[in-house]
């Protein structure tokens, strides 16, 4: 099972993705802090109502998270090629629920950014409230699985030890275009891989993250509870642009896109923001 965030006819919802439609669920609006594993499980499907999935607006997979959670440094060729030690605990910052946006949506540079990179990554969404969460017990609170594109703004983020104002920019993240349950997906044999303009530039899978998901949800929700809807994107892999030699750097015109196996793809232009 799958859903997809939606804009239609300026009527915004939730659908279960149906081969290339999606039924919409009655009563869900918006992936968040109200919809819970068990609000999305019960909602009546509109089987009436299908849309093509090419007829809709595609919205970020989640548009009213309460918490968006970042970790850093988390694949292990990521670490080598930064130069920097293994972390023996979870590198983490935030981003704001305004930094999200569709998995097709063009993607804005400012203009006091010169150092624009991308970073894929996978990000786990939850879907059910829990604290102090077991690493045992963590998977049966996670809604699903999606695809981010964690676009990094270097020259901000390195301005001081922490990242936050580097990676938390508005309309600079990419997030979807499906969340896709556990169940319908083996992590441990997924690859990742980032794209831009024709030439891949990332490539691993996730058997290769240094803390696992149950690690993370353990970790995160023993200082903060977390709620349906919270969002967790865990770590890209080596071959970020701005460790390259030369520096591959992003500007406006290019393409980028970000794609899990059996999950799906993001695809975004960037272009010049407008003031």
């Amino acid at each position: 099972m799958a859903y997809i965030s939606y804009e239609h006819n300026d009527i915004r919802g939730v659908g279960e993705v149906d081969g290339d439609t999606l039924i919409p669920l009655q009563g869900i609006d918006a992936i968040g802090r109200t919809s819970s594993l068990e609000a999305l499980a019960g909602a009546d499907r509109l089987t009436q109502e299908r849309l093509p999935i090419s007829d809709v607006r595609v919205l970020p997979a989640v548009t009213d998270p309460a918490r968006v959670i970042c970790v850093g440094l988390n694949y292990r060729d990521h670490i080598a090629e930064t130069g920097r030690e293994f972390p023996t605990y979870p590198v983490m910052f935030p981003k704001y629920a305004s930094s999200l946006i569709g998995a097709y949506d063009d993607i804005a540079v400012p203009p006091e950014s010169a150092e624009v990179d991308y970073e894929g990554e996978m990000a786990v969404v939850i879907g059910r409230t829990g604290r102090r969460i077991t690493e045992e017990s963590a998977l049966d609170h996670v809604l699903g699985y999606t695809v981010a594109n964690d676009i990094t703004m270097r020259d901000f983020q390195y301005r001081t030890h922490q990242w936050m104002q580097g990676k938390a920019w508005d309309a600079a993240t990419p997030l979807g275009p499906r969340i896709v349950c556990p169940g319908e997906v083996d992590l441990a044999s997924c690859g990742i891989r980032t794209v831009v303009n024709g030439e891949k530039v990332q490539e691993s899978d996730l058997s290769q993250l240094l803390f696992t998901v149950p690690n993370l949800i353990a970790t995160i929700s023993t200082f903060t509870a977390l709620e349906p809807g919270d969002v967790i994107l865990t770590g890209t892999p080596g071959g970020v642009g701005y460790r390259r030699k030369p520096q591959l750097l992003l500007k406006p015109g290019d393409y980028v896109s970000v794609e899990i196996d059996g999950v799906g793809s993001v695809s975004n232009r960037l272009v010049a923001e407008v003031l």
